[in-house]
């Protein structure tokens, strides 16, 4: 059986090739498939799309994520100075 996929080199700084591995390795997908991912959500729109819900997510309900982040945090927050602990 043949693939249809094509080989390609690509040169890239040592500091960049070490972050893509590193972010491929945290997503569970080999070096290839992560960059084959890369340029699919970038070409088709899809990354653009994503990263457009989430900043309507962010417009719409930031205010209510933020106060709920800071009443789940409060139970750790620091005491404060005199308090008993």
């Amino acid at each position: 059986m043949t693939s249809t996929k094509k080989q390609t080199q690509v040169r890239l700084e040592e500091d960049v090739l070490a972050a893509g591995k590193a972010a491929a390795a945290a997503r569970h997908l080999d070096f290839n498939k992560y960059v084959e991912r890369l340029i699919i959500e970038d070409t088709t729109g899809a990354r653009t799309a994503g990263m457009a819900a989430a900043q309507r997510l962010i417009d719409e309900h930031g205010t209510f994520l933020d106060d709920l982040e800071q009443q789940l945090d409060a139970p750790y927050a620091d005491p404060q100075p005199g308090a008993a602990a």
